[in-house]
């Protein structure tokens, strides 16, 4: 498996923990029952619990758009040391990402959000 396949499956795992946690704090907080049934009437999620979501969410949007050009690059034999560079930089800005949002610090947040795209760009020049 190449550098770039095997940086797409870390960032599925990293995703999988991410959408874990917010999961994992509601089931802490409101209990298994409460989590397990219809959760019409569950109480307002926690700040940290609307946090992770939101980074869930940035990570989901995020590999629809690494996932894609990670393939591409696989599918059509493209593998240099700027694909290479781009998936790596796009993984741990990512990891980067996640442990600055849920420590809630602001502006700095966007610029590892930034880096991880540049890692996207990286990937995606290589194709053309």
């Amino acid at each position: 498996m190449t550098i770039e396949l095997t940086m797409l499956l870390y960032s599925v795992i990293l995703l999988l923990l991410l959408i874990l946690i917010p999961a994992g704090e509601s089931i802490i907080r409101n209990g298994v029952m409460a989590q397990a049934g219809s959760r019409d009437n569950l109480p307002e999620p926690s700040v940290f619990n609307k946090r992770a979501t939101r980074l869930k969410n940035n990570m989901i949007e995020n590999m629809v758009l690494f996932a894609p050009v990670v393939l591409l690059a696989s599918a059509t034999g493209v593998s240099t040391g700027d694909t290479v560079l781009g998936a790596q930089i796009f993984f741990f800005a990512r990891v980067v990402h996640a442990v600055i949002y849920l420590a809630g610090l602001p502006l700095i947040r966007p610029l590892a959000w930034m880096v991880s795209l540049v890692g996207i760009i990286m990937i995606a020049l290589a194709l053309l």
